[in-house]
């Protein structure tokens, strides 16, 4: 069989242009869900929240913008499931201890420890009470404060006051990490801010803060207080 060939046929600079030569790879293997987040999160850790955008998502994929929203339904739902990725680990590792107050500890410090590697999950926490990752921070207490006997209003009475003081340190100490990226930084920092207290108040009460703020462990301070919640848990169960 013969190939017959026209004419040749003028393509104008403006069609040239407007065919583009290369075109972006698409994926071979099939998205879902749990890629799509883990992606979410690997540009959290590496950019901060600002850089998480459907956009980035979609080169990261090597997809397009329609399977990104298949599966999720918006920012707002990725930050979430991002999150709830994080902490599940953390949960589920406390869950396999099999006392109550170490149970405690375990979630309390892999929730910090989540929080210290992937800071952008501090104030995820903080942003929306009806997401999947405070959801399961709160039935991980309560599960264990079941298991200590604590049950009725005073479970709740402490859930509530272990949960907050989690979700405020975590919060407070995500601010911190994005203000210190190592540890020079971070004594830059504490030594300013002890210097700035003792500055607007000389009471003996601040300058001890103040000095005790320039040394402290961030992870070792978090889980005295813990251990205070415990105690008073432990004391109003008698």
């Amino acid at each position: 069989m013969s190939i017959q060939f026209g004419p040749p046929v003028h393509i104008c600079q403006n069609d040239a242009m407007a065919t583009p030569t290369t075109r972006r790879p698409r994926r071979a293997d099939a998205l879902s869900r749990e890629r799509i987040v883990e992606a979410a999160i690997e540009i959290l850790d590496r950019n901060g929240e600002q850089a998480l955008t459907v956009r980035a998502l979609t080169s990261h994929l090597s997809t397009g913008r329609g399977a990104i929203y298949y599966h999720v339904s918006g920012m707002d739902d990725l930050l979430a499931a991002a999150a709830d990725g994080v902490i599940r680990a953390a949960t589920e590792q406390a869950a396999g201890d099999g006392d109550p107050n170490s149970a405690i500890r375990s979630l309390s410090l892999g929730i910090f420890d989540a929080i210290d590697a992937h800071p952008w999950v501090g104030s995820q926490l903080a942003r929306e009470p009806l997401q999947p990752a405070v959801l399961r921070i709160w039935k991980s207490i309560g599960v264990q404060l079941q298991d200590l006997g604590v049950v009725g209003s005073p479970a709740s009475d402490a859930g509530a006051a272990l949960a907050n003081y989690i979700f405020g340190s975590a919060a407070q100490f995500a601010a911190g990490a994005r203000r210190t990226r190592n540890r020079a930084e971070r004594q830059r920092y504490l030594d300013a801010l002890a210097a700035a207290w003792t500055e607007q108040d000389a009471d003996q009460v601040v300058r001890e803060a103040a000095s005790e703020l320039r040394d402290h462990d961030d992870r070792h301070q978090f889980l005295a207080g813990v251990d205070i919640f415990l105690t008073g848990i432990a004391t109003r169960a008698k």
